[in-house]
């Protein structure tokens, strides 16, 4: 069909526009919600860095008991079956969500970070975003189509406000859909979204800070091999968290189902084992272990396990039914495990552990496009070749996996891997292309009968 030459440019400057204002809009109700929780977040995360050991032993199973309490009873005041989880309400719901509830998860990251669970911040404030961008759709009687694109803005203004990081945000907030599969028309809403919800963050008082890591040297090839080698460990690092996350949900599930356990109980489990567990590993793997990813960013040494342990306790915390973000600990997982195996490549620890916070959230986000916008809006364009050879190849290390068992496979990384596409990551099992078992079988055959 034959185009009209003023019509199409008309119509998308048309799209310009509404999307100017929708995202705008959305951003700037976003940041406000966000950075009231990052507020209230900052007056009471951290202090159990230097608590006595008692006061944990009390608080990380009250503050399980009251996770449980929350998310067992709190969606009891909602009028509809939606999930709450953008990636599926994206996916599957139209980009429609619960209103009712949009309180329940950020109230219960409040007290899980505040007492001492090991989590993030992002989850509140991207589910918080996504919800009201949700109420917004709502509101304003938009299609389907519209209302997912809004949802989205919605959850990459919440990622933005967290890190001051708008074009990884909006990136992260597309990215994270569905393996292989970027929506190019998300992006533009996505990106007004996410400047705004950082500017009224600032001005609303949230701190974004920015980290001195050296990345002036010239990157010749063999440094570029490196920083490849620390995206392979990485991935195996963003490997090891996913399954430890998976397999605690696992065990929990099975605790409950085997010993008929009230549901609120099992978070209060989960708060006991932690505790217990911080007899033995130092208390700065508590909550958002922050001073543990600055320190690695200076150059400080880190010890060489020191991402198992916050992996550790970041999966009993969310397994067991705390609620609390999943992006900060693969930053501080990244940035630990890089800082610590960079100087046996020759790098800074410094550069290392840069290269590593970015490169796991590549993995086990499966969002490398995001993974490293992220490093180039936190360290500086010198970055960029540094952290992109890392991000991709940590992507592919991890495979089919995800942090978000939501999350749907659109292409397989390898030919020689099959996955249907569309299904989430937690129903599918990929498997050997027929091509590669074919190859194989023929080899095996021949083996077998030669002389």
């Amino acid at each position: 069909m034959r185009r009209f030459r003023l019509t199409e440019p008309l119509v998308m400057l048309a799209t310009v526009l509404q999307w100017l204002l929708l995202a705008t809009f959305t951003g700037t109700i976003v940041g406000a919600g966000c950075s009231a929780f990052l507020h209230l977040l900052f007056a009471s995360e951290g202090r159990m860095y230097a608590a006595p050991w008692w006061l944990l032993a009390l608080l990380l199973p009250l503050a399980g008991l009251a996770n449980g309490l929350l998310l067992h009873y709190g969606y009891r005041l909602r009028h509809s079956n939606f999930s709450d989880e953008p990636i599926v309400a994206i996916n599957e719901q139209l980009g429609k969500m619960p209103f009712r509830t949009l309180w329940i998860k950020p109230l219960a990251a409040l007290i899980t970070l505040g007492c001492g669970g090991s989590a993030g911040k992002e989850g509140p404030c991207s589910h918080l975003g996504a919800s009201l961008a949700a109420g917004i759709g709502r509101l304003l009687h938009l299609n389907p189509e519209m209302r997912k694109r809004l949802l989205a803005c919605g959850v990459s203004a919440g990622f933005s406000s967290v890190f001051g990081t708008p074009i990884a945000g909006a990136i992260y907030g597309i990215e994270m859909l569905a393996i292989g599969r970027v929506r190019h028309d998300f992006l533009f809403p996505g990106i007004v979204a996410g400047v705004t919800a950082v500017e009224v963050s600032r001005a609303l008082g949230v701190p974004y800070p920015r980290y001195a890591v050296d990345f002036s040297s010239q990157l010749t090839e063999w440094l570029f091999l490196k920083t490849v080698l620390i995206g392979i460990l990485c991935g195996a690092i963003a490997w090891i968290f996913v399954e430890l996350l998976r397999q605690t949900r696992k065990l929990f599930a099975r605790l409950r189902q085997h010993l008929d356990l009230w549901p609120p109980l099992l978070p209060m489990l989960g708060g006991l084992v932690i505790a217990l567990l911080a007899l033995a590993i130092p208390q700065t793997y508590l909550g958002l272990s922050l001073p543990l990813m600055e320190s690695a960013l200076r150059g400080e040494a880190t010890p060489w396990l020191g991402f198992l342990w916050k992996a550790l306790l970041v999966a009993i915390t969310l397994g067991s039914g705390f609620y609390g973000g999943i992006v900060t600990p693969q930053f501080v997982i990244g940035a630990v495990a890089g800082g610590a195996f960079a100087p046996l490549l020759g790098l800074p620890p410094a550069l290392g552990a840069a290269v590593g916070l970015v490169a796991v959230v590549a993995a086990a986000s499966n969002t490398p496009l995001a993974a490293i916008f992220m490093g180039v809006e936190l360290f500086g364009a010198d970055a960029t070749l540094h952290v992109a050879g890392a991000c991709v190849a940590a992507y592919l290390i991890i495979g089919h996996r995800s942090v978000y068992p939501e999350q749907q496979i659109a292409f397989s990384k390898s030919s020689w891997i099959f996955a249907h596409a569309d299904l989430p990551v937690g129903q599918e099992k990929v498997r050997l292309s027929y091509g590669l078992l074919r190859w194989w079988r023929m080899r095996r055959r021949r083996v077998r009968n030669s002389p």
